[in-house]
């Protein structure tokens, strides 16, 4: 099922942008694990929309009802499974273009694929809104991983060309990354972060939308976790990464920039520290060697694509008759997707994590 993730940690995503709820099953939850649901609320609360004309107008509380696999504030080891319900919904906004294909969307697509009776309204099961529930899926692992020292954070590293500073890949720490959490809008140089909301609220006023990158850290993640060619950490991360509707692009570490070094640049060497612990002097290989982890911090960007449903009339057709039509997007669409898509990735890589860990000894 293609939305299904399967590993040592298995989830589904289930339901549409329109229809009465959204929601996620796990399976293999390690049982007796303490969470803390008002966590679960706050790292949901970052994916939610804003107040400064970032974001979409939808107003939905996100609040997940667990349904089963939780009681006594600890995991029981069942299925955890959580619903979302909608409440914000415009479906009339669908009714003109319901046999229109909206560039960058995958109505065509999926029409293809589903014979046409696939939910368009919202982009049904391919909208964002799916993200919601893999935020409360990757809130639950990143509870479980802190439990064990292992942190993870982003930030928005650019937005159309503004960009602000990177991690350090060899010394973030757990502060700076619970620094980051707590920002509004999640950058490191603030000022930064001023010039990029500047940029989102002038591509909203041209009717037009804007893309960015987002930057991905994991702290203490144990060496050896990971396996080679085809379940390595690299892959899991990637996987789930894709899951993030709009998300185009994909590097770890020095990522695409290899391409430009000799080998005595990209390579990192190896030293044993002052507490006896094998590290490297640098850190191009993003924390990751041969799918498996190698101790240093995991580094990752991701690029994600300018918001597909815009203002301006644009060219397209209707697939049900095959001729060419003029498309105006109505409704309520975020001029940057960005800013909500840092704890999406976050859920991403914390669930791949944990995932791997599971067959870490004595986890």
């Amino acid at each position: 099922m293609s939305s299904t993730w399967k590993n040592n940690i298995s989830f589904t995503v289930f339901g549409e942008s329109h229809g009465p709820a959204i929601g996620v099953c796990m399976d293999n939850v390690p049982p007796g694990e303490s969470i803390d649901v008002d966590k679960i609320y706050k790292f949901m609360a970052r994916r939610a929309p804003k107040k400064d004309g970032t974001t979409t107008m939808r107003k939905e509380s996100d609040i997940p009802q667990i349904i089963s696999g939780y009681h006594n504030g600890k995991t029981t080891g069942t299925p955890l499974v959580a619903m979302i319900a909608n409440n914000d919904q415009h479906s009339q906004d669908y009714n003109n273009i319901s046999k229109l294909a909206r560039p960058g969307h995958a109505d065509y697509t999926g029409a293809l694929r589903y014979r046409g009776f696939n939910d368009i309204r919202g982009g049904g099961h391919f909208s964002g809104r799916l993200t919601a529930p893999l935020c409360f899926a990757g809130a639950v692992a990143q509870q479980i991983l802190e439990k064990r020292g292992i942190y993870i954070g982003a930030h928005i590293a650019e937005i159309h060309g503004i960009t602000d500073k990177s991690f350090d890949p060899i010394n973030t720490s757990r502060q700076d990354i619970i620094d980051l959490k707590e920002k509004d809008f999640p950058v490191i140089i603030d000022v930064q972060g001023n010039e990029m909301k500047k940029e989102i609220l002038h591509a909203r006023e041209e009717q037009d939308s804007v893309g960015g990158i987002i930057e991905c850290i994991a702290i203490n993640v144990p060496a050896g976790i990971g396996s080679p060619i085809f379940d390595g950490l690299e892959n899991s991360i990637a996987q789930l990464i894709f899951g993030i509707p709009a998300v185009k692009g994909l590097e770890f570490g020095a990522g695409f920039d290899v391409a430009k070094m000799t080998g005595s640049e990209n390579n990192d060497e190896f030293y044993v520290n002052e507490r006896g612990i094998v590290v490297t002097k640098t850190n191009s290989h993003g924390g990751i060697l041969g799918g498996i982890s190698s101790g240093m911090p995991i580094t990752l960007r991701v690029a994600v694509k300018p918001t597909p449903s815009i203002s301006r009339p644009q060219e397209t057709i209707d697939y049900s008759a095959m001729k060419n039509e003029t498309l105006v997007v109505k409704g309520r669409h975020d001029p940057c997707i960005v800013p909500r898509a840092v704890p999406c990735v976050e859920a991403a890589v914390s669930l791949a994590v944990l995932s791997h860990m599971l067959e870490y000894p004595n986890f």
